[in-house]
């Protein structure tokens, strides 16, 4: 009589809503309910024995009830969860409720590796990356210990050996786009980043094969469009990276391009004409650039320098000149930064041309230079690593630590950059910048088949957006118009920009809102910097 296969139930958990990431109003543009997939949950699904019988329930895309959980719970004999930060209330919820239904479970992912002791009720921990550990795992699971923590030694997993992700577990239709990884690392320094702790400084690379036998997978399941490459910094190492583009080039020949795609990257991208080039013909549209501050001197106090060695703008621009579209990060309240930072920040994003910019409150997270510097210091605040159910996420929470300007000025400097970067005419004044900036004229124009981007450049698509936001009406027909007439190859990503607004545009005036019911004696002054 055969065995029966271990059931193995993994559940993703809930990301907070109140983000800057959500996009839960652009996913409704094209049907879709989350942005992203649960990728590093589908690749742990690929290191499983064969044998084991594998379901995931995302609980960002999934609506099912607790009683319906339980019984998923109770039909399995050990439930995986676990992934970042912003997840960990739900994660901590799944583990009470498995263990109330009489099942172990077992949590792994980043903020598990980063603050185990915050999960230490869990039955087993799985911390690091699993392909160094997952096998230990398995083998005392059959030997029936039903509790242990296993450790990967960091930075050791060979990553060539990772398997390709479980896509088929996944209804890819539910998501506006799916990843890929090339990479793990991050050859810079930045004090605040988590990126080197979990993953180290010197990039660990798939090779060309593996990478193109996963979007063969994909390719194989049906779908077609964005594929965001989801390395922390896809040219940390530029030599390989130049040696992988020209068989994702040849691939998407072959294929009649039935993705494109997004990264991020340093802003040192900008430096590298070649490199710019392939990822051109690639079919590249989008980068995520990490800025965080306009002030070179708070740059090199926070150990990012290669942002200090170049003119920002002019490195964004040259980015648009190869047909991506520029995201970035920026942060309000370092150590560093001796006055207002409002004018400066603001300036930068409206000399970049930056449509996209997420800002956010300093967050010391865990295990980062940052962290051990104010400990030290004894700065921290008890709880930094302790993310409140109902709080807004930590970026925008934020300033978990004992600031050395006084507070009310760093939250009086971040929402004045919320108001002026996200009043919808100035949102639309970028956008209308980035029409005469991004070249399109290099990538691929038509889209396969029955590929939902397209509604992206339809008259239908743009009548929804300003029917969702009657403030920014007048200016986005404006831009859509003219952008129509001046760049019509950029029609489809500046109306996806306006898409995102949909989210970013009313989260800024939440957030605005939540500071005001917090800070109200930062009201009168508010409203003389945004005067302006």
């Amino acid at each position: 009589m055969t065995a029966r296969s271990t059931r193995i139930l993994m559940i993703y958990p809930r990301f907070t809503a109140q983000s800057f990431w959500n996009y839960a109003e652009t996913c409704k543009l094209v049907e879709a309910r989350y942005p992203a997939i649960p990728l590093g949950m589908i690749t742990v699904a690929a290191m499983l024995p064969a044998g084991w019988d594998i379901r995931l329930i995302d609980r960002n895309v999934e609506d099912v009830s607790d009683d319906a959980l339980a019984e998923a719970i109770r039909d399995a004999d050990l439930v995986m969860t676990g992934g970042m930060m912003f997840q960990q209330p739900d994660t901590l919820r799944i583990v009470d409720l498995v263990q109330a239904n009489g099942r172990p479970v077992v949590v792994g992912g980043p903020d598990p590796t980063s603050s185990p002791h915050i999960y230490a009720r869990a039955d087993f921990q799985v911390l690091g990356e699993a392909e160094e550990v997952i096998a230990d795992f398995v083998a005392a699971w059959k030997r029936g210990e039903r509790a242990g923590v296993f450790e990967a030694e960091k930075f050791k997993a060979d990553v060539t050996r990772t398997p390709a992700p479980r896509y088929d577990l996944l209804r890819l239709e539910h998501y506006l786009f799916v990843g890929v990884q090339f990479s793990r690392g991050c050859p810079f320094t930045c004090e605040f980043c988590d990126i080197i702790e979990l993953y180290g400084r010197t990039p660990r690379t798939k090779t060309a094969p593996q990478v193109l036998a996963e979007l063969d997978r994909l390719y194989a399941l049906g779908y077609r469009g964005h594929v965001d490459f989801v390395d922390d910094n896809f040219i940390g190492n530029k030599k390989v990276i130049k040696t992988f583009l020209p068989h994702l080039i040849a691939w998407q020949e072959q294929h009649g391009f039935p993705f494109e795609f997004s990264t991020e990257a340093s802003i040192n991208l900008g430096d590298d004409k070649e490199l710019l080039a392939l990822m051109q013909r690639a079919n590249f549209f989008a980068v995520f650039v990490g800025i965080e501050s306009p002030d070179p001197e708070t740059l090199k106090a926070t150990k990012k320098k290669q942002n200090t060695r170049r003119d920002i703008a002019s490195s964004v621009h040259a980015i648009y000149a190869h047909g991506m579209f520029v995201t970035a990060g920026f942060i309000v309240g370092f150590d560093s930064e001796k006055a207002s930072i409002a004018d400066a920040m603001v300036a930068l994003v409206e000399d970049a041309a930056i449509p996209l910019a997420m800002i956010g409150l300093l967050a010391a997270l865990p295990n980062t230079q940052l962290t051990r510097r104010l400990a030290r210091e004894e700065r921290l605040h008890p709880g930094h690593d302790v993310m409140q159910e109902g709080k807004i996420d930590i970026t925008t929470q934020g300033l978990n630590f004992d600031t050395l300007r006084p507070r009310d000025e760093i939250v009086q400097d971040y929402v004045t950059v919320l108001r002026r970067v996200y009043d919808p005419a100035a949102f639309a004044k970028r956008l209308d910048r980035l029409v005469d900036l991004l070249d399109r004229s290099g990538q691929r124009r038509e889209l396969p088949p029955d590929d939902r981007r397209a509604k992206y450049a339809s008259f239908e698509m743009i009548h929804k957006i300003i029917s969702a936001r009657p403030e920014a009406r007048e200016v986005f027909w404006r831009t859509f118009t003219r952008c129509a007439e001046r760049n019509p190859l950029a029609l489809r990503y500046v109306v996806m920009l306006m898409g995102m607004y949909l989210h970013v545009g009313p989260f800024a005036r939440q957030l605005i809102a939540d500071f005001d019911r917090r800070h109200p004696a930062l009201e009168p002054r508010r409203r003389v910097a945004g005067a302006h």
